[in-house]
């Protein structure tokens, strides 16, 4: 037994630890590094940033957070290994099979794949240049971290290696990929979790039945060909919770008015901080972009909503407006739009706003939400994807999309919306003016509005037309 195995063996708990849990019942803990790991104060963090970040202004019961989702990825994991090191361990070299020394940093780095995810993530990294990717490997690697200690303890170079499964660098591609694929730990998770909390049934598939047909193959992940339909069900699953969920309008219309938030509060601090009563405190480093990690890891969703209370009390009107919109749950409206009408009614929205009194820089959006259901392995992309394969029972391995007719339908087309945000008064002021006076502008807008809402309460078409 290698020194390194030794330490596995050390640091078992005597007797198994198990977390409730209403995905999967239970989370089972059997080793002391990853209670230790959960304990740690970058783990916890997790716990004050939401999953779904502003879909919970859209689906109110869509409050989970990062904490809960990393632990059900662990758990998937776990459940992974554990068939593999019971029924595929590898019995010589280069067999293709699953390497039982590969456990813990496997187990390590689906616990911390999200480590680095902040407040309302995405949308503050486009205003601040954070990199929840960058900081995940920072939090890991970095000395100055809990995570980072308590990993040290399998040796120095073990935070590397939970790392560079996360980048994808990691030598093992199997471990990779059952953390990071096209169906892999984290994606199950997530979609069954946001479907219980958000309250759909969109995004369930049988997940029993895929955990009994994965199998590592060929230094790979592959799916017993037995399995072809629970796999298409987690892919029609996927699909369907990012059309109906994820790309929801309203949760887009929230993000909009945060982003637009963030961006009046970094202009004027920037301008001249003494334009804001509040002081900008933890905020200061991101306002100047001084920020260290150190920093960064104080923020979470708490904080942050703490500072758009308070900067509804502002004296810049839009600031003070924004910070209302967002708290007090008030989106932006929408109007999907197409490449080729885009230009036109972005033109006509922003001329309205300008009449009306809006800033179009802080009013005005444009917000594209794309997702590939599914693709087939490209060899020159930039971002490759693994493909799904099946394998059958000559063990000849076979790609998902040239056998299901229902995945090649969904498979290499992008999916989704682009979209216009405006704030609703507009359309409330322009549905009280009498057709004979509506402008063209508005004319435009009341037309796209009605064709996406077909709105029986009221046919523009009618008024203007007939």
């Amino acid at each position: 037994m290698s020194t390194f195995q030794e330490k596995v063996m050390a640091q078992k708990l005597p007797r198994e630890k198990v977390f409730r849990d209403p995905v999967h019942d239970y989370v089972h803990i059997h080793d002391k590094i990853i209670l230790k790991l959960i304990d740690t104060r970058e783990f916890q963090r997790l716990r004050r940033i939401k999953q779904l970040g502003t879909s919970s202004f859209t689906f109110h019961g869509a409050e989970h957070s990062r904490f809960n989702h990393s632990l059900g990825v662990y758990e998937i994991t776990r459940r992974i290994i554990d068939l593999f090191e019971r029924q595929y361990a590898t019995k010589k070299a280069n067999d293709g099979l699953w390497n039982p020394d590969e456990h813990m940093v496997t187990l390590c780095a689906a616990l911390l794949h999200d480590i680095g995810h902040g407040a309302f993530s995405h949308t503050f990294e486009g205003i601040f240049n954070t990199d929840h990717e960058a900081l995940t490997q920072q939090i890991i690697t970095s000395s100055e971290t809990e995570i980072n200690q308590v990993l040290r303890y399998f040796g120095n170079d073990f935070p590397e290696k939970v790392a560079s499964v996360i980048n994808k660098t990691y030598p093992n591609q199997q471990v990779v990929q059952i953390i990071s694929s096209q169906i892999d730990a984290d994606r199950m998770d997530y979609l069954l979790r946001d479907a219980y909390y958000a309250g759909v049934s969109y995004g369930t598939f049988d997940l029993t039945r895929v955990l009994r047909v994965i199998r590592p193959y060929n230094n790979q992940i592959a799916f017993d060909y037995s399995g072809m339909h629970a796999v298409e069900d987690y892919v029609v699953s996927r699909y369907q919770m990012y059309m109906q969920v994820y790309f929801h309008g309203v949760s887009r219309g929230m993000e909009q008015v945060l982003k637009s938030l963030l961006d009046r509060a970094k202009k004027l601090y920037l301008e001249d901080e003494t334009q804001m009563k509040q002081p900008a405190g933890l905020l200061k480093p991101f306002l100047t972009g001084t920020w260290t990690l150190q920093d960064y890891l104080l923020l979470d969703d708490h904080v942050m909503s703490t500072y758009f209370s308070m900067w509804i009390y502002e004296d810049d009107p839009i600031l003070s407006d924004l910070a209302y919109r967002f708290v007090n749950r008030k989106p932006f409206k929408s109007l999907i739009v197409t490449e080729e009408n885009r230009e036109a009614l972005a033109i006509a929205l922003q001329d309205e706003m300008i009449q009306a009194g809006f800033d179009p820089d802080y009013y005005f959006g444009i917000n594209s939400s794309y997702d590939l259901p599914y693709d087939y392995y490209r060899p020159n992309q930039k971002k490759q994807r693994t493909q799904i394969e099946l394998l059958t029972k000559t063990y000849d391995k076979v790609e998902l999309s040239q056998v299901s007719a229902l995945v090649n339908t969904l498979a290499g087309e992008v999916k989704g919306d682009l979209r216009l945000y405006f704030p609703g008064q507009l359309m409330t002021y322009f549905e009280c003016i009498p057709a004979d006076k509506l402008t063209s502008n508005q004319q435009m807008i009341l037309v796209a509005h009605e064709k996406e809402y077909n709105d029986t309460n009221y046919q523009i078409q009618e008024r203007l037309f007939n």
